[in-house]
C-alpha cells in the first residue's frame, strides 16, 4: 500500500516537471509586452505582493493544467478570493493548484512518517489537505472584512476634512485613497477601485453599490446608502460623513464595553474547573493530611 502511494506521489510530481519543460519560451515581443506589464505594475495600487516571486510565472503550470478542463477559473473562486482582495486571474490558477498539491504532499508525509495506520493517516491528510486552503480563504474573507470595517472611520473623517476643504466626493475618494494606502491598505484598495470604475464609465451609484457587495460590511452598506441618499436629495454631505464616522466610534466603543462585560461570565468555568481546584488542594490538602494522621492515630 505505501508503494502505491509513493508511487502516485511520485507520478505526480514528473507530470508537474514534463509540464514545466514543454511550456513555450516567451518570444521577444512578449518579453517586451511582460516588462511594460511589470513596470505598470509597480505602479499598480492593487498590487498586493511584497515578495520577489511573481504570481503570474509561478502560476503558469497551474494555468496549463486547468486549461485542459476549463476555459477560465470557476467564477465563483474567482469572487472569493477578490473579497480576500486576491484579484489577478492567476491568483485562482494558484489556488486550485495548491488544492491539488497539498494532499499529495500531506499524504506523501504521512506515508513516509507513520507506520502504523498507513491507511487512516493518509486519509487524513488527504482530507486536511484538500480542505485547508477552503478554510485559510474564509479566514482571509473574515479578517479583511474586519479591517474595512475598523478602517471607516479614519476614512471617513478623512474624505470629510477633503470636501471641507473643497474637494468634491470623487476627488476626496482618490486623495484619501492615496492617503490610506500605508496605515489602511484594504480601505485605500476598494476607494481606489470605486474611483477606477467611474472613470471606465460606471455610474457613481453603481460604483458604490459594488463597493459595499465587495466588502459586505453592514458599516460600508450603511455608508453607501447614505451616500446615495445624499446624491439623490442633495443634502450636505461633508456634515453626514462626520457624524456617520462618530457613529460608527460610539457603535465600536458599546461593541468593546460589551465585550468587556462578557468577560466576567468567561471566567467562570476556567475558575471553577481549574483556579478552584488547585487552590483547593493548597488550602484543605494540609488539613486534609493532618487530620488523616490523627484519626489514625486514634484509631490505632
Amino acid at each position: 500500500m505505501t508503494f502505491v502511494i509513493v508511487l502516485g506521489i511520485g507520478l505526480f510530481v514528473v507530470l508537474l516537471l514534463v509540464l514545466l519543460a514543454i511550456m513555450p519560451k516567451p518570444s521577444q515581443g512578449a518579453a517586451l509586452l511582460e516588462q511594460v506589464t511589470r513596470q505598470t505594475r509597480e505602479r499598480d495600487p492593487f498590487d498586493r505582493s511584497n515578495s520577489k516571486i511573481n504570481a503570474d510565472v509561478l502560476a503558469k503550470p497551474f494555468t496549463l493544467v486547468r486549461s485542459l478542463f476549463s476555459a477560465a477559473p470557476n467564477p465563483d473562486l474567482v469572487r472569493k478570493l477578490s473579497l480576500a482582495g486576491y484579484r489577478k486571474p492567476s491568483h485562482a490558477d494558484i489556488f486550485l493548484g495548491v488544492r491539488l498539491a497539498l494532499p499529495a504532499i500531506l499524504g506523501f508525509l504521512a506515508a513516509v512518517i507513520f507506520t502504523n495506520n498507513i491507511v487512516i493517516a493518509f486519509i487524513i491528510a488527504l482530507v486536511l489537505g484538500f480542505f485547508a486552503p477552503d478554510f485559510w480563504l474564509g479566514y482571509a474573507i473574515n479578517k479583511r472584512r474586519e479591517r474595512i470595517k475598523l478602517s471607516l472611520p479614519d476614512g471617513l473623517d478623512l474624505l470629510s476634512i477633503c470636501m471641507e476643504a473643497g474637494l468634491g466626493i470623487d476627488q476626496g475618494i482618490v486623495r484619501v485613497g492615496h492617503e490610506l494606502r500605508l496605515s489602511h491598505t484594504e480601505l485605500s484598495e476598494e476607494l481606489l477601485l470605486v474611483n477606477f470604475e467611474q472613470r471606465a464609465g460606471v455610474q457613481r451609484i453603481a460604483a458604490w453599490q459594488s463597493f459595499a457587495d465587495r466588502a459586505s460590511v453592514e458599516s460600508v452598506r450603511s455608508f453607501v446608502a447614505m451616500l446615495i441618499q445624499t446624491d439623490r436629495f442633495g443634502t450636505p454631505i461633508a456634515k453626514s460623513l462626520s457624524n456617520f464616522s462618530d457613529a460608527l466610534r460610539i457603535q465600536r466603543r458599546q461593541q468593546a464595553e460589551e465585550m468587556a462585560a462578557k468577560t466576567t461570565i468567561k471566567l467562570v468555568p476556567p475558575l471553577v474547573f481549574f483556579i478552584f481546584p488547585a487552590m483547593g488542594v493548597v488550602v484543605i490538602g494540609p488539613a486534609l493530611i493532618t487530620v488523616s494522621k490523627a484519626l489514625s492515630h486514634i484509631v490505632g
